[in-house]
């Protein structure tokens, strides 16, 4: 497949789409990311371990907030969703949340190496349980996803190719849109994405981190 560079004209939905409170989210997380890789923390291989570092002693850490400029938002980990159809990965309460409970965006988690086994994992029990069992609910229909890249693969190539093949060509109940689009978040991180997915009669967006820590995990 040939990978092309997109670029504004090339988005078929306008930018206000976008939520610039999520994509402001996705940068923090970012900043989080960049100094796990800064200070070469050691994770295994597991994906709850890697996420509960990146929680426990990056986004809720008040030294590392600060250091970032992490306000405003809070950053949970494995909590229910408000109606009990699942437990969220991330859970980032907004201020809003203050006024309405069921204001929180979710973002789930998932391992990949460049494999079938784990590029299948990461939509069929990653994307779908947006898109098609609803276990976790979109706010202001926009939801979000971590790839935690394990082994040294070329991330584009997987996203571009492998991913979005069984996007369109195996999970088509998935009723995508859109499939994994380049959609840059902060200047200095390449690996950032976006895809569209119809869900009830409406346009809902997933944004997609991809965390190459291929060189942090463990053996």
């Amino acid at each position: 497949m040939n990978i092309q560079k997109l670029n504004a004209n090339d988005f078929i939905y306008s930018i206000t789409v976008y939520s610039h409170e999520f994509e402001d989210i996705l940068s923090q997380l970012i900043a989080c990311y960049c100094l796990m890789k800064s200070d070469n923390c050691v994770i295994q291989n597991n994906e709850n371990l890697i996420r509960d570092t990146l929680v426990n002693n990056y986004l809720m850490n008040n030294d590392v907030r600060k250091q970032i400029g992490i306000s405003g938002y809070l950053f949970y980990r494995e909590l229910p969703t408000t109606d009990n159809t699942g437990r969220v990965d991330i859970h980032i309460v907004p201020p809003k949340a203050f006024q309405d409970t069921d204001a929180y965006y979710i973002i789930e988690c998932k391992r990949l190496d460049g494999g079938k086994e784990l590029n299948r994992e990461y939509i069929g029990n990653g994307i779908a349980r947006f898109t098609n069992e609803k276990k976790y609910p979109f706010y202001e229909n926009i939801a979000g996803m971590i790839g935690f890249v394990i082994k040294k693969i070329d991330i584009h190539q997987n996203t571009y190719c492998n991913i979005n093949e069984l996007l369109q060509n195996t999970f088509t109940k998935i009723n995508t849109e859109r499939a994994l689009t380049k959609k840059e978040i902060s200047p200095n991180f390449e690996y950032s994405y976006y895809s569209s997915h119809k869900i009830d009669g409406d346009s809902k967006i997933i944004y997609h981190l991809m965390f190459d820590f291929s060189d942090n995990i463990s053996s």
